[in-house]
């Protein structure tokens, strides 16, 4: 079992990143998005350019979300949470879907994933019956959708409600652009914060009854490091600094 390591640093990464209430444990964009900066007149320090080995991201520490988590169920809830998401100008995005284990075996995404500053918001799609609010969310161009293997993320999700893609950036497609080893949340997190992000609840079942804390933990943790990598990477150079355009969806 992993060794709680209390001398994790707050701070990482270019002046002015912060990675937020983490904990540190022992030993495709599409639709309106910033353009990355890539090839010429960038210079990524030596440390970020080779892509860590299984072994070496193994041997890392772990870090996880440990703020406030809001787990929504419910249109009162979703209109309670939409009203604070829509203010904000950059959400951490992921979605989580139950597992197949049969082939010609699908399942829609059970989980969308939004995390700020402070908090992170995890909307139960099978337990809600209007979407429209998160439709409009997804849509708006000024609030930025940012994480990793997002084109993917979207067309499954419009198999549980429609909307148009706007503001989503994908971060491993920003690292392709600019020759990073790295592409995965996971090997991102270790490439730029020295750290491990725990997969263990990746093929847990996301349409259960009640989720388990350590699938809250998880898909918070998730859609938090997200955020956290656009942030470390806009402070790198990798996208503009004031990206976001468009109108915000109605409060």
């Amino acid at each position: 079992m992993d060794q709680v390591d209390q001398g994790w640093m707050a701070r990482v990464g270019p002046e002015g990143s912060e990675p937020g209430r983490g904990r540190r444990e022992g030993s495709g964009g599409e639709g309106n998005s910033p353009s990355a900066v890539g090839g010429e007149g960038l210079s990524l320090p030596a440390e970020y350019a080779a892509k860590l080995s299984k072994d070496e991201i193994n041997r890392l520490p772990i870090r996880r979300w440990e703020g406030p988590v809001q787990v929504i169920e419910d249109e009162a809830g979703m209109e309670r949470a939409l009203r604070e998401l829509v203010r904000e100008r950059i959400l951490g995005f992921d979605t989580e879907t139950k597992p197949v284990f049969k082939k010609g075996v699908t399942h829609p995404p059970a989980l969308v994933q939004l995390a700020t500053a402070s908090t992170v918001y995890l909307f139960r799609l099978g337990h809600l019956t209007d979407h429209s609010g998160l439709s409009c969310l997804l849509e708006d161009a000024g609030v930025l959708k940012v994480g990793v293997g997002l084109g993917e993320d979207a067309k499954r999700l419009r198999d549980v409600f429609s909307f148009e893609i706007n503001g989503m950036v994908d971060l491993g497609e920003a690292a392709c652009r600019v020759g990073l080893a790295s592409r995965g949340l996971r090997s991102l997190a270790a490439t730029f914060f020295r750290c491990r992000i725990s997969k263990r609840a990746q093929c847990s079942n996301w349409e259960s009854r009640e989720l388990k804390p350590f699938q809250i933990t998880y898909a918070a943790t998730d859609a938090w490091i997200s955020r956290e990598l656009f942030l470390f990477m806009q402070g790198l150079g990798l996208f503009d600094p004031d990206p976001l355009v468009g109108g915000r969806c109605a409060s």
